[in-house]
């Protein structure tokens, strides 16, 4: 199969409990260029699951679904059906240090597998053309060296593979919480642009501790892609001048902040009536005014009151005027 192309120069990396498509939407307002991805999704969510978790909006694409799961029939099943409802990329989560993944066999624990990741990638491939894609650490517990690496590497190579997002980080499977992995084993940014440097032809991206579009250029010097996760989440308005800056595509205005937070009261509304709730989609919102005047009051305003049951679009309207326009 002739395989789709997309352009993944910069993304916003998969959150668990935080990329959902409410999320995506208030980012796209942003940003029309980045690649924008989904929390991991199980296999077993997917196939044996009662609500819909494919589901996206058209206005959120190029959207990436990344998948958790080590069962290559399962995870053929499940590419089959994302590429049925239009995903442009499915990634296997070869990261994730938690618990609850390494019960079920994937994530992180999955490097110290690589025929077996390869077998997943493999079957993936045999359902769709769009990108199939691999984002793991540089290493997990003691086996961290740069050979473990490319092991995993090399393994998805042989069935097809090119595209690595590298979390620029080690894993601690025992004695390190989720949230301590995303900050304690030090970052080796090197190690990724060697192994950019061994495999030219491959497509790799690098994650991890980036917090600026200026640093992100840098990194784009050594490497295709730069994947922004929690600074991308904490304060999105920096996806404002992503298209500009990284995407080199100065056709539209970059939006103030208080236009990113007015563009998205209809959607609001709309999915209200579809039973979401308003925190359910503002909670994404409460970074916008970072580092701002009265942004400390915006976010008190909704955090206090956007539970409510009767909450209304006003109640953004009101938080909104406590900041002054940009």
């Amino acid at each position: 199969m002739a395989e789709k192309k997309l352009n993944r120069r910069f993304s916003v990396a998969p959150m668990l409990d935080w990329t959902d498509r409410h999320c995506r939407t208030f980012h796209r307002k942003m940003t029309r260029h980045s690649v924008l991805y989904t929390e991991m999704i199980t296999t077993g969510a997917i196939i044996h699951g009662k609500g819909d978790y494919l589901h996206f909006n058209e206005h959120e694409q190029p959207v990436a679904l990344q998948l958790g799961g080590s069962d290559p029939v399962a995870l053929a099943e499940c590419a089959k059906r994302a590429d049925e409802r239009g995903y442009q990329e499915i990634n296997l989560n070869v990261g994730c240090p938690s618990d609850r993944v390494q019960n079920g066999r994937f994530g992180a624990c999955l490097m110290a597998e690589p025929k077996l990741v390869a077998d997943c990638i493999s079957a993936m491939k045999t359902q769709t053309e769009m990108p199939v894609t691999v984002k793991t650490r540089i290493g997990i517990d003691e086996q961290d060296s740069y050979a473990f690496l490319c092991d995993l590497i090399e393994a998805n190579i042989e069935i097809g593979c090119h595209d690595f997002i590298i979390h620029a980080r080690k894993a601690w499977l025992q004695g390190l919480s989720p949230k301590e992995n995303r900050e304690i084993p030090p970052l080796d940014y090197e190690r990724v642009y060697q192994l950019k440097k061994d495999y030219a032809n491959c497509h790799i991206s690098i994650n991890g501790g980036i917090k600026t579009l200026e640093d992100s250029l840098v990194h784009l010097q050594h490497l295709d892609g730069v994947m922004i996760g929690r600074e991308a989440y904490t304060n999105p308005y920096m996806l404002s001048q992503v298209d500009q800056l990284i995407y080199n595509n100065s056709s539209q205005p970059i939006p103030t902040r208080h236009q990113v937070v007015r563009s998205m009261f209809d959607y609001i509304e709309s999915e209200m009536t579809k039973g979401a709730t308003f925190w359910q989609v503002v909670r994404h919102m409460l970074g916008i005014f970072q580092g701002m005047p009265g942004a400390r009051a915006y976010r008190r305003h909704l955090s206090e009151n956007g539970h409510k049951k009767d909450t209304q679009i006003e109640l953004l309207e009101q938080a909104i005027s406590m900041v002054p326009e940009d």
